[in-house]
């Protein structure tokens, strides 16, 4: 099937690489990781405030945890009613503001990233990329529903000339990606076309550069009136909502299935073998999936189990792309080079960096390793999955930085020991997992030297 000197593995690698090199999909990627930075403070702000400070639950003052509150005043009643008690409650409801800073606006600044870094990448010769971003905002905000009901009990409410800002959080990110791509793109295009108010030299640059962009500006944003009016005559609704239907709905209910969980799973650490970062690919599509699940989680809107949070919990976090071979080749391994190897990066797998391993020893294209490097990734997934099934733990609603050492980020993770002793089992697994491996590793390096 494969003809010439290069073999499956290359062909693969070729043929990934040049997805993971799509413009489009490095500009989705980049997008979701800047705006995921604003999420991970609003997570991490809310996990210490479901986990340390919450004084009826979390760690420190639940029944299930240390139970302070009841250690010190004698009840849990008596704890809930103290002074201590209220000025926690009043702390959560301060700290709760950074959500409302990021998370609910999550949409909000995807369209103010995701517009410049389109015009960037794909508009290198715009001298401006903001005024991009301007345009982007205005059509994102033209689009959005002004005239809307909602139901209060058993009373449906109308409201006129005010936005549903329902859409500025997870409910609007589709309608960001494809609005503010449309607009960047429409506007950019026109601007090329050298329709615009030319000034001379004299005029200070930012104020000709305003002017530049003003008819090219004008068209684009009547171009979105004109489609937000003739779509809502069409469909009696509004471009945002018909995007949460037709596209976001669709790819939340596909992202929620355990096919995409499997090959996504499976295929992450199969790419990270071949040696091309799975996060090039798989970012992009947990952005507008996996990532839309951490940000409603986080913010007690839904509770889905599969999402980026998740799968840091039960894999990354857990050591099992770093730690555990590490572990494994300490305790298994007669190589004394792999044992250096691993020496050196043994600091950097508690941390969950697994680069010094994979490429050092080497992990990434090493047929002996081939088999736990891909199985483990899945395997502990769905060890996750299965103690969510049960009950053992509850589903991840708190962000916690990927580089937090295991164990650790399984009891912040969940806010409970079983988060802990969750990862401690995936680590198990996946060092036991590795040994046999290790074990072929050291006969076929004996038969080597026999041979020499």
């Amino acid at each position: 099937m494969f003809r010439g000197k290069k073999g499956f593995a290359t062909y693969f690698t070729d043929i990934v690489g040049k997805v993971a090199g799509n413009k489009f999909l490095l500009t989705l990627r980049d997008s979701f990781v800047l705006v995921s930075v604003t999420t991970m403070i609003a997570g991490f702000a809310i996990m210490v405030n479901s986990v340390f400070l919450d004084p009826a639950g979390g760690l420190l003052f639940s029944d299930s945890g240390l139970n302070l509150g009841k250690l010190f005043y004698g009840s849990t009643k008596v704890w809930l009613n103290s002074d201590v008690a209220a000025v926690l409650t009043n702390v959560q409801g301060i700290i709760n503001l950074i959500s409302q800073g990021s998370l609910s606006v999550f949409s909000l600044i995807l369209v103010v990233v995701f517009s410049f870094i389109f015009s960037r990448n794909y508009f290198p010769k715009n001298s401006e990329h903001l005024t991009s971003v301007l345009y982007a905002l205005g059509a994102f905000f033209i689009c959005l529903p002004w005239n809307w009901e909602y139901t209060n009990g058993n009373e449906t409410v109308s409201l006129e000339n005010v936005v549903n800002s329902s859409f500025f959080g997870t409910q609007g990110v589709f309608s960001a990606l494809v609005i503010s791509g449309v607009a960047v793109w429409l506007y950019n295009k026109l601007l090329q076309s050298n329709i615009k108010i030319r000034f001379p030299d004299s005029v200070p640059p930012m104020v000709a550069r305003s002017f530049e962009s003003l008819i090219p500006g004008t068209i684009t944003m009547a171009a979105f009136a004109i489609i937000t009016g003739g779509i809502t005559v069409l469909f009696s609704m509004t471009l945002p909502e018909l995007l949460l239907d037709l596209l976001q709905r669709p790819a939340e209910f596909v992202s929620g299935t355990a096919a995409f969980a499997f090959i996504s799973q499976f295929t992450w650490s199969l790419f990270q073998w071949f040696g091309i970062h799975p996060s090039s690919i798989w970012g992009a599509i947990f952005g507008v999936t996996w990532n839309v699940n951490d940000v409603q989680n986080i913010a007690g809107e839904a509770h889905h189990l599969y999402s980026t949070m998740f799968m840091n919990f039960s894999t990354i976090s857990a050591g099992t792309f770093a730690l555990a071979p590490v572990l494994a080749t300490l305790i298994a391994s007669r190589d004394q080079g792999a044992r250096q190897v691993t020496k050196v990066g043994l600091m950097p797998a508690i941390f969950n960096i697994s680069e010094p391993i994979t490429f050092g020893l080497p992990i990434v294209m090493n047929p002996i390793y081939f088999i736990p490097f891909v199985i483990v990734q899945p395997l502990c997934f769905y060890i996750g999955v299965f103690f969510t099934k049960i009950g053992f733990i509850d589903v991840i609603t708190n962000q916690v930085p990927w580089t937090v050492p295991p164990i650790i980020s399984g009891l912040l993770f969940t806010g409970s020991v079983n988060g802990a002793i969750v990862q401690a089992i995936n680590l198990l697994v996946a060092t036991a997992l590795y040994l046999p491996f290790i074990y072929t590793a050291n006969r076929m390096n004996k038969q080597k030297n026999e041979l020499e």
